[in-house]
């Protein structure tokens, strides 16, 4: 409180109670793959000159996409006698100065003035005579002329792209409509799903399969993250984090697997990636390379019509996942395991997968029993099971898995507004009391069993204290899937007397 005199009234606001807490958006998909078609920048362009005196200068950006169409060219006449010709470069600005002779005449020809940008400012421009022109005419001065149409390119290599659910943005994955890479398929899989937010991450093809394993896995190039390390620049750049992660048509590589579950451990994400096996078996056996309770395999694919070969074709099962689980996320909850929900937009299985709901000895209740969720057709194509790929059978499920790096998220940026407060028993209060309020709202709402935050006085002692260190101790019961549902059916002949009664 100020000591500086006052003689009246002082009213001093103070915020006190539990603040609300919002649950992150869990939605929120990362994909990676590739697009060979995408749409390209478009240069900016301008013209100084007139073609019908044989002048005209067709100019071009150097500049990529939209930055050319800060670039400008002024042609000076200084009527001075014996000026040479010059073209001098201030930023983004191009002057050129034409040529006189004695007696101040213009000589420079468009040819002569295309030569010298070419030389001086080649960093901004490129010149060439306009359609119609030969470049011999002698030039005239112009006033400045600003290029302009300069479009960026909406998909730029190893750059974050947020995609709100817009069919006609992702098109442009795909310009010629030939579907190549793996981006354009991904795209029209999650869309079938859900209108889904997508951060997209756009890596080129390499020479080979190894060459395009070290672009999706990525790496730290002058600063800049690259493949699926450039996912975690996201919440940078784009103001949203990927919790839902996927590499379709590409997660059979070497080594990208492991990438990604790295990545979605620093994020506090879910993977989801094909098993690329001939049988299930193999499948079984490719997963004991595998230990995170980040990450669910899937095995086999689905299969669907492709309109441009005229056949039945396998489709990527990740793809229809990230759909299905942001879909899942967003009309139930971040509680319900990927399972038994009906999958649009395909018409079969690449794989026979017998599934009976009541018989244990079944390749799907084989594949689950194994942590491989699996697909089956039963009113409709599903993905059928729950379980990650934990060592921790704590979070053998998918939903536990999530629940806690929900909470975690949730919890931890909801208390911004504490950070470098005073200490006090009121702050301290205030936390507790209002993640125990969105503990009740969520225990409420089914998404958790229940969950309880209190300060364990153990933990914070007067040294921790003093140093500014407060800790905050919750436990929680995750919500966990009905995965074995028994009826116990019992014949009787005590329902007999009905029949006389």
């Amino acid at each position: 409180m100020s000591d500086q005199y006052h003689h009246g009234v002082r009213i001093i606001e103070k915020s006190e109670g539990a603040r609300p807490i919002r649950t992150v958006n869990t939605a929120v998909i990362g994909l990676v793959g590739t697009a060979p078609d995408s749409t390209p920048a478009v240069a900016a362009t301008g013209q100084i000159g007139v073609v019908a005196s044989d002048t005209a200068i067709a100019l071009t950006s150097a500049l990529i996409g939209q930055a050319g169409n800060s670039v400008t060219i002024t042609v000076v006449d200084t009527g001075e006698v014996d000026e040479a010709l010059a073209v001098a470069v201030d930023g983004n600005d191009i002057t050129v100065t034409l040529a006189t002779d004695g007696t101040g005449d213009v000589t420079s020809t468009a040819a002569d003035v295309i030569n010298e940008i070419t030389s001086e400012a080649s960093a901004l421009v490129t010149a060439a005579n306009a359609t119609g022109s030969d470049g011999s005419g002698v030039m005239i001065a112009e006033a400045k002329v600003t290029l302009t149409g300069g479009v960026n390119e909406p998909f730029p290599l190893n750059t974050p792209v947020l995609v709100l659910g817009n069919r006609a943005k992702a098109a442009q994955l795909d310009s010629t409509g030939r579907g190549l890479g793996t981006l354009p398929a991904a795209m029209t899989a999650i869309f079938d799903q859900i209108g889904a937010m997508v951060v997209v991450v756009r890596v080129a093809e390499g020479i080979d399969d190894a060459a395009t394993t070290t672009n999706v896995i990525g790496s730290v190039v002058d600063g800049k993250a690259t493949g699926l390390l450039a996912l975690k620049d996201a919440q940078a750049q784009l103001g949203v984090k990927p919790r839902i992660l996927g590499v379709p048509g590409l997660d059979h590589l070497t080594g990208v697997i492991a990438a990604m579950v790295s990545v979605a451990d620093d994020l506090r994400a879910f993977a989801y990636a094909y098993i690329s096996a001939d049988t299930m078996e193999a499948a079984v056996t490719a997963r004991d390379s595998y230990g995170s309770k980040r990450l669910m395999l899937l095995w086999p694919e689905f299969a669907g019509w492709n309109t441009a070969l005229n056949a039945e074709v396998a489709l990527t099962s990740t793809a229809r996942a990230l759909g299905v689980r942001a879909r899942a996320d967003n009309e139930v909850g971040w509680h319900k395991t990927l399972s038994n929900i009906e999958v649009n937009g395909v018409t079969g299985i690449s794989k026979s997968v017998h599934f009976d709901l009541t018989n244990v000895n079944t390749d799907a209740n084989y594949l689950n029993g194994n942590e491989i969720t699996t697909l089956i057709r039963s009113s409709g194509f599903r993905f059928w099971g729950s379980r990650t790929c934990s060592n921790d059978p704590v979070f053998a499920f998918e939903s536990a898995a999530r629940t806690g790096d929900i909470l975690a998220d949730t919890i931890a940026e909801a208390h911004m507004w504490a950070m470098d407060k005073p200490m006090s028993k009121v702050l301290i209060k205030e936390i507790v009391e209002g993640i125990n309020a969105k503990f009740r709202s969520l225990k409420a709402s089914g998404y958790i069993v229940d969950a309880y935050a209190y300060v364990d006085t153990d933990l914070n002692t007067t040294e921790q204290l003093a140093a500014g260190k407060l800790t905050i101790s919750y436990d929680y019961t995750p919500v966990p899937p009905l995965e074995d549902l028994t009826f116990i059916q019992t014949i009787t002949d005590r329902y007999l007397v009905q029949l006389v009664a």
